[in-house]
């Protein structure tokens, strides 16, 4: 079906513009204190209960690879999608996420925090029963 012209009849192609999209993601707009996963889009806030740095989203687990040695330095270059491989349990009973850069292929830990889903974390617990090949293909590249 063919374009229709702008006649200048005062019809629907006549509206008013649209406002400036700074409004929102500026300096103190609603993402200042937030960010938008990688994955599930979901707003998840900065700050974290059980966490100085939140890395992840509490919803599907998933991170971006921003942190270099330090966490909250934002030193990596790669900037790439990481996607939660496993768990693993510290010493002292703390739980951490590995999660696994899909650009370089970079493995990191990061603790979990306090409002992360707790179905999500107990299916990644869980996924080394499920699927053994996962376990293998994670100690072949340590």
């Amino acid at each position: 079906m063919p374009r229709r012209k702008n006649t200048g009849g005062g019809g629907r192609r006549d509206r008013r513009p649209q406002r400036y999209k700074d409004v929102l993601h500026g300096q103190g707009g609603h993402r200042a204190h937030a960010f938008r996963c990688v994955d599930c889009r979901l707003d998840v806030p900065l700050d974290a209960p059980g966490t100085a740095h939140r890395n992840h989203c509490p919803n599907c687990l998933a991170s971006r690879h921003v942190d270099g040695r330090t966490p909250g330095d934002r030193a990596a270059g790669c900037g790439g999608r990481m996607t939660a491989l496993s768990l693993s349990v510290r010493a002292d009973g703390e739980w951490m996420i590995i999660h696994q850069c899909l650009s370089c292929g970079e493995l990191s830990a990061n603790r979990i925090a306090g409002d992360d889903n707790a179905l999500a974390l107990v299916r990644l617990a869980l996924k080394p029963l499920r699927d053994t090949t996962v376990a293998h293909r994670t100690m072949l590249t340590l």
